[in-house]
């Protein structure tokens, strides 16, 4: 790309546009999100930066981790400010190393905001989840965007995420004139791998007796264009993404076809635990609380302000479940199609769950680990 191409597209896009960054620009919500910028008539030049180049040529490309203070300098194109850095590079994958994940994602948050208030940005959007809220028996169905966040650190990510909250509200205080703006996705549908995703990767739906489950999804090309509803400026403050309403677990079991297993409180959190501590199942415990209670939010403050989703809560569960089609997990673990045989072939969910402690510890005896 020439070094001529961002100023004639700031030209043809108007010079009120603002420029806006995107950090984890190259995959998943970020390189949506980046495509849809450099495609709108109202941004005016787009700054890419990740660890590898995306597949957006027409925005400016900077390869670096997020982690790298000279960041700062990148935010400054020609010596003027960026207008808006939208945060993207997150790391929530299963398979992560727990302590690394939250090095680069804590860090690399920190990062941002610090660099951003340096080079003077005026504004900067993260992206956390619906999740820092909690899933707790007595939630409001649906949570006011200004409820308490009551989640614990006990659930996969959550715990960075409330640390990048955290760093959200401090960042104003301490750095005066920059504004921090925090979209909350629901359940996040789209290309995405999370224990939440992989529980309709089961052979049947695990419900815990007693709990009270309620479904709201978000599809990543809602989140995307909700960012841009951000980036934009059109909206502040924290702002839940979701589709509107929610669905009770009878109407999930209705809709995807899928059939319940019920347990006890005790037995699913129990082999849950268990699974993780011994290491045969990348999800903890605590993620099980978000398929039991209620975790549902309004979305008002983006409805009020003109935004709209483009999916329904059923039409984000269709799109889930046909790319989770062929795929087959336990206890989030996902399993091969001859283990998938002999797992998902067995007689009730707790059979199941210790199927798959079985299997592992026969997979490893025969690679002698």
């Amino acid at each position: 790309m020439s070094s001529q191409e961002p100023n004639v597209r700031a030209a043809r896009n108007g010079a009120a546009g603002p420029t806006v960054a995107v950090t984890g620009a190259a995959s998943g919500v970020g390189a949506l999100l980046t495509r849809r910028l450099v495609d709108s008539p109202e941004i005016g030049h787009v700054i890419a930066l990740d660890e590898r180049r995306g597949d957006v040529p027409e925005a400016q490309w900077h390869v670096l981790d997020v982690r790298d203070p000279t960041i700062a300098e990148l935010l400054r194109p020609d010596g003027r400010p960026v207008d808006v850095v939208v945060h993207l590079a997150l790391d929530l994958d299963l398979g992560a190393d727990p302590a690394a994940r939250t090095a680069y994602n804590v860090r690399g948050a920190q990062t941002v905001l610090t660099a951003a208030a340096a080079a003077g940005v005026r504004r900067v959007v993260l992206c956390t989840s619906a999740m820092v809220y909690g899933a707790l028996p007595d939630n409001d169905v649906p949570l006011a965007e200004d409820a308490e966040l009551n989640a614990t650190a006990e659930a996969t990510g959550v715990g960075d995420l409330l640390e990048i909250e955290a760093l959200a509200r401090r960042a104003p205080r301490a750095h005066p004139g920059l504004n921090v703006t925090v979209l909350r996705p629901a359940v996040l549908v789209g290309g995405t791998d999370t224990a939440l995703t992989r529980y309709f990767e089961s052979p049947r739906l695990l419900v815990v007796a007693g709990s009270r489950p309620c479904w709201q999804f978000c599809h990543v090309e809602d989140l995307a264009s909700a960012l841009e509803f951000a980036a934009l400026e059109k909206a502040e403050g924290e702002l839940a993404v979701g589709c509107a309403g929610w669905l009770e677990q009878e109407e999930v079991e209705q809709l995807s076809g899928m059939r319940r297993m019920e347990l006890p409180s005790a037995v699913a959190l129990g082999a849950a635990s268990r699974l993780h501590r011994l290491g045969l199942t990348p999800s903890p415990a605590g993620d099980l609380a978000y398929t039991m209670y209620p975790w549902v939010v309004s979305g008002s403050r983006l409805h009020d302000a003109g935004w709209r989703p483009e999916y329904t809560n059923e039409e984000a569960l269709a799109a889930l479940l046909e790319e989770v089609s062929g795929r087959h997990a336990v206890a989030g673990r996902r399993l091969g199609r001859k283990d998938a045989a002999t797992t998902l072939g067995a007689a009730g969910a707790t059979v199941a769950l210790v199927g798959t402690a079985a299997l592992v510890r026969r997979a490893r005896k025969r690679r002698g680990l």
